[in-house]
């Protein structure tokens, strides 16, 4: 199973949210690059990067921080938050991503998403799923949908999506574990999936856990902020998968 690190950003720095909530910051001294860069050095191959200024606002807004980050170092990087239009796609794959990981376009635009399909190949894209009690969230966390979880991926794998990371809104940055179960339910329901664990992985006991269960790779982010896993515990868990 691959370990995935993660590098959310508001105004170009570090952070991370407790719970989806933006109230519930913690920013980080360490830029961006000088993380990314200790990712890489320590033998990572993926980074997932997410544009929370580009979540809340609709538009994407931190493409100059991924430049830098695909520029310095070889990472093949998902990047993702608020992207909308074509201008904007063109834009973060000229920066740099490997692939695009989107979320709320799924919902508000279905259209526009089955284009870029269409265009750059469903492995080009990486489908967001973020939940609250199993329904889908959108615009960074921030509003609820009735749209089951399920029903949501299943749909889009028919429509060409191959792989996808599920976040439970309310582990992601909580530090109390991985919703097993959910990940469980969706890849017996839709095996054909690739699907990441995305939120609460705190221990090498939960990515064992996820891993069981059959994903094929977890987002990693607060627990190694917070000293919690190192790097060198994550790398050897991976190799070891």
């Amino acid at each position: 199973m691959e370990i995935i690190p993660a590098i959310d950003i508001i105004d170009g720095k570090c952070v991370r949210l407790t719970e989806g909530e933006f109230s519930r910051q913690t920013t980080y001294q360490t830029s961006p690059l000088e993380i990314a860069v200790r990712f890489e050095a320590a033998g990572f191959r993926r980074l997932h990067m997410v544009d929370l200024d580009g979540a809340r606002s609709g538009k994407v807004v931190n493409v100059s921080t991924l430049r830098q980050v695909a520029n310095e170092t070889s990472l093949k990087i998902d990047f993702g938050g608020g992207i909308k239009t074509d201008e904007e796609i063109a834009a973060v794959f000229n920066a740099g991503a490997d692939m695009i990981n989107v979320g709320s376009i799924a919902v508000s635009d279905s259209e526009k998403l089955a284009s870029w399909i269409e265009r750059f190949g469903g492995e080009h894209i990486l489908l967001a799923a973020d939940v609250r009690g199993e329904k889908i969230a959108t615009r960074g966390w921030q509003e609820n949908t009735d749209l089951d979880v399920i029903t949501f991926l299943r749909s889009w794998h028919e429509r060409g999506i191959t792989q996808a990371f599920v976040t439970d809104i309310r582990r992601d940055g909580a530090l109390n574990g991985s919703n097993v179960n959910l990940y469980q339910k969706i890849i017996d329901t839709i095996p054909g999936l690739r699907l990441i664990a995305s939120g609460g992985v705190t221990t090498t006991d939960d990515l064992t856990a996820v891993a069981d269960a059959g994903c094929q790779g977890a987002i990693v982010g607060k627990a190694i902020y917070e000293n919690i896993l190192t790097l060198d515990q994550l790398i050897n868990f991976q190799n070891a998968r």
